[in-house]
């Protein structure tokens, strides 16, 4: 499959600036840029910026970014499923996931997010992909935001609306483990019915078994 790539770019008015949401970005680029050091929801900035870097020159990867002046504030990525994760277990090369999407506390609130996911999809190239993403309670602010476990699932659904993604039910046993915790998945609308069965199999390996 050949992941053709284009980019796009949108201008977004925020009270502490415009921000430039923008991508899919090349690693070269991605490098040249400043990374923000509260950007630290899955590892230390700079560890971050580099794993960004890294994506980016995959094939298949998508790195998007929410920019302001020379400075990442936000970004989203898309790259195959973790090797140990059920979701890599069918080796669909059509079958991508929403891997980690971070915006700084300075500009949440103004749709940083949503504009994340909404300039990815305007690459038509989307269309030919089953784009999932799985959220994990542990992996939120609620400290930072002081939403409780509920209003953040609340919020990161409705910015997962905003880039097509709906609720899909699944077996998976972290997923099941709590109740805010859940899939999420956008097909594309080239996707063919042999990719949608297949992908409803990993969603469900226990469906069978009493």
């Amino acid at each position: 499959m050949e992941h053709t790539k284009t980019y796009n770019a949108t201008e977004l008015k925020t009270p502490n600036g415009p921000l430039i949401i923008e991508g899919p970005i090349g690693s070269e680029k991605l490098a040249s840029y400043e990374f923000h050091r509260d950007l630290t929801a899955f590892r230390p900035p700079g560890q971050q910026h580099q794993a960004l870097i890294e994506i980016a020159a995959l094939p298949e990867g998508r790195i998007l970014i929410a920019r302001h002046k020379h400075t990442i504030v936000g970004y989203v990525t898309y790259l195959y499923p973790d090797p140990l994760e059920r979701w890599s277990e069918g080796k669909m090369e059509n079958l991508i996931e929403l891997g980690a999407i971070e915006v700084v506390p300075d500009f949440r609130g103004c749709a940083a997010g949503k504009n994340l996911l909404r300039v990815s999809m305007m690459d038509d190239k989307m269309e030919d992909y089953i784009i999932i993403t799985t959220e994990y309670y542990w992996h939120w602010d609620l400290k930072g935001t002081g939403l409780n476990v509920w209003e953040y699932r609340k919020v990161m659904e409705k910015m997962m609306n905003a880039g097509g993604l709906e609720w899909f039910a699944t077996d998976e046993p972290e997923i099941s483990s709590h109740p805010a915790n859940c899939l999420m998945a956008r097909i594309g609308k080239r996707v063919d019915p042999d990719s949608i069965q297949q992908f409803d199999q990993l969603r469900f390996k226990n469906r069978f078994m009493y």
